[in-house]
């Protein structure tokens, strides 16, 4: 898409991914698309459960562009679900009412072999992305996503969430033959799953580690580094224009670890990390994306105010993303996403 004049229309966001420094931040939301929105309730409410919704290309695109028409974000996150991977992988997936996602055969007691792949489960989820991409406004810049392997084989593993993520750390321990081949299957399916993404139309991808920071140091090179480096490499072979943004969630002092080990092109920073420490410790130049405290933004008021002026102080001289450090909660007011905005933009 092109300006009147022929100059190809600006992302902020894209730009930003690539090293560039304007002087407001660009912003997304991560869970942008979802459950806070009275529209996605209402949709839900319709059309039944969460993975009926993934699974419905025309409504789960519809979701996707919805918090776009309520506010000036510069991305658009696909909305999906970080388990269509082992779904794809041959892992039976559902969701409870107030539970959460369950997963068959649990991988704690089967053997990986016993699961047969499908990867034409990936389909409906290329389908959404290319009905987003023809919608969506030229300025605004598409974002895909996966789940990082470490955090997706905590669930195949438990065959649903699970406290401190112990059933995967004490496989990884005690049968690392066994996690490992776990890890490596999710890595191969993610890589044709973002590459897959990424030819549909989006035009950066982020890797979700949601549980990132239950691992100690070793683990966390063996398990988070190394894997995500193979993901990236492999996918910047196939697609070396597009951005890969990681957020490890909980990665604290790892952090500078993570980004050079990685070789993501950003790197997310949860609520909980300091900005002005990591603007000290991450490498000059390195693109960073965060990190308002969720409950913040529900509290509003002095609390974000205060709370962006901190982030943008630190990240001044820095290529920055403005996002939450983790996903928008469910109970957070549309005015005080209205106020954020209006603060981010004229702290600029």
């Amino acid at each position: 898409m092109s300006t009147p004049d022929g100059q190809a229309t600006p992302k902020p966001l894209l730009s930003v991914l690539r090293g560039e420094k304007p002087a407001i931040p660009p912003m997304w939301l991560m869970r942008q698309a979802g459950r806070y929105l009275p529209e996605y309730r209402a949709l839900r409410a319709e059309k039944g459960g969460f993975l009926e919704l993934v699974y419905d290309s025309a409504c789960a695109a519809e979701i996707t562009i919805q918090p776009l028409r309520r506010f000036a974000f510069d991305g658009a996150i696909l909305f999906s679900d970080i388990l269509i991977v082992p779904y794809a992988l041959g892992q039976k997936l559902w969701f409870e009412a107030g539970e959460g996602p369950r997963m068959a055969p649990p991988l704690i007691e089967a053997d990986l072999a016993s699961l047969i792949p499908d990867f034409s489960r990936f389909e409906a989820v290329y389908e959404t992305v290319r009905q987003v991409k023809a919608s969506l406004a030229p300025e605004v810049t598409f974002l895909g996503f996966a789940g990082s392997p470490w955090t997706v084989a905590t669930y195949m593993v438990a065959g649903q969430g699970s406290k401190d993520q112990g059933p995967a750390r004490r496989l990884a321990y005690g049968d690392p033959a066994k996690f490992g081949a776990i890890i490596d299957a999710i890595v191969d399916a993610t890589v044709t799953y973002l590459s897959g993404q990424i030819e549909a139309g989006v035009e950066a991808v982020q890797l979700f580690d949601s549980w990132a920071g239950s691992l100690a140091p070793l683990e966390f090179e063996r398990w988070v580094i190394a894997p995500n480096a193979e993901i990236v490499r492999r996918v910047k072979a196939l697609h070396p224009q597009v951005p890969i943004i990681g957020f490890p969630k909980g990665a604290a002092a790892k952090l500078p670890d993570y980004a050079a080990g990685t070789g993501v092109d950003a790197v997310g920073l949860d609520e909980t990390v300091d900005p002005h420490w990591a603007n000290a410790v991450l490498p000059k130049g390195l693109p960073v994306q965060g990190n308002l405290d969720p409950l913040a933004l529900i509290a509003g008021g002095e609390a974000v105010e205060k709370s962006v002026a901190n982030i943008m102080a630190a990240f001044r001289d820095r290529p920055h993303i403005f996002n939450l450090g983790h996903g928008i909660l469910q109970d957070t007011p549309i005015e005080h996403v209205e106020r954020l905005i209006a603060v981010i933009r004229n702290q600029g």
